[in-house]
């Protein structure tokens, strides 16, 4: 029997501006059912022990209590028709690109070893706003900040744990630079934090874009015009574009291209897509 939640002090929302996790509201509304003839189209590669797949961004990694077609993880169980298939790799929702599930718990402890000796090399694409004058490192602590009405926020902070993004422009026009990322620590939403902090936040970010009261407006109303004018897309600009399984001993690099949804953004702004 599932244990009610604790009670929520009268005085919270006087107290804290912070959006917790009581009341319970869904993280980023109701989740996206995937139609099992997607799935074929997804695959980047696939053998006996791996399953490589380019997410879109609008799908949830993690399996969800919709059933298994609600979430990345239950479309590859379904698909596979294994028992268990072990996420090594994830992606926030809105984050599109490669993802890497291993079908064998033999495999998954190797690859998630792997990462964990940062011996896996991972670069993603972004689409900035403002035009980022030359390639930069941002290598700045991140931990929770505690000043943003959302619970999960991560912000720059002298006693967060140490991050590091390489951000190298490849494009810039109309305002906006596409650029290629690399992150040399794993931390929380680390791209999207340290491109606030840049004062150059992913373009359609709803927690580090514009105000991120826009996240608790989407969660509550869903897409509406009005964040369509402030957030320019419906999903954050950012995309994982290669894992590279090398330097963790696998002879294999996994690219997905840029998504049409990006791509024609970056294309309508003056920039190649």
């Amino acid at each position: 029997m599932t244990p009610e939640p604790p009670p929520v002090p009268e005085d919270f929302h006087a107290r804290s501006p912070r959006a917790c996790a009581w009341p319970r509201r869904p993280k980023q509304g109701p989740v996206r059912m995937i139609d099992p003839a997607e799935v074929p189209g997804w695959i980047v590669y696939e053998d006996a022990r791996l399953l490589v797949v380019a997410k879109p961004g609008d799908v949830v990694c993690h399996p969800s209590k919709a059933g298994p077609w609600s979430s990345l993880v239950g479309a590859a169980r379904e698909y596979t028709q294994l028992p268990v298939m072990h996420l090594v790799f994830r992606l926030d929702r809105e984050t599109s690109g490669v993802v890497v599930l291993a079908k064998d718990a033999r495999m998954a402890s190797r690859l998630q070893t792997a990462m964990q000796e940062r011996k896996v090399g991972k670069a993603y694409q972004a689409i900035l706003a403002g035009e980022l004058p030359g390639p930069v490192t941002v290598d700045q602590p991140l931990g929770d900040d505690t000043a943003s009405p959302v619970f999960v926020k991560s912000a720059v902070r002298a006693d967060g744990q140490p991050a590091v993004t390489h951000f190298t422009p490849v494009a810039a026009g109309g305002g906006f630079t596409a650029v290629r990322v690399v992150t040399e620590t794993g931390r929380k939403h680390q791209i999207r934090a340290h491109a606030q902090w840049l004062g150059h936040a992913v373009v359609g970010d709803k927690i580090y874009g514009p105000d991120a009261r826009l996240y608790l407006e989407f969660i509550d109303t869903g897409w509406t015009a009005a964040l369509a004018a402030r957030l320019l897309l419906p999903r954050q600009a950012l995309h994982c574009a290669e894992i590279d399984l090398r330097p963790a001993g696998l002879d294999q690099v996994f690219r997905a291209p840029l998504p049409a949804d990006l791509s024609g953004f970056l294309q309508q702004h003056g920039m190649p897509g």
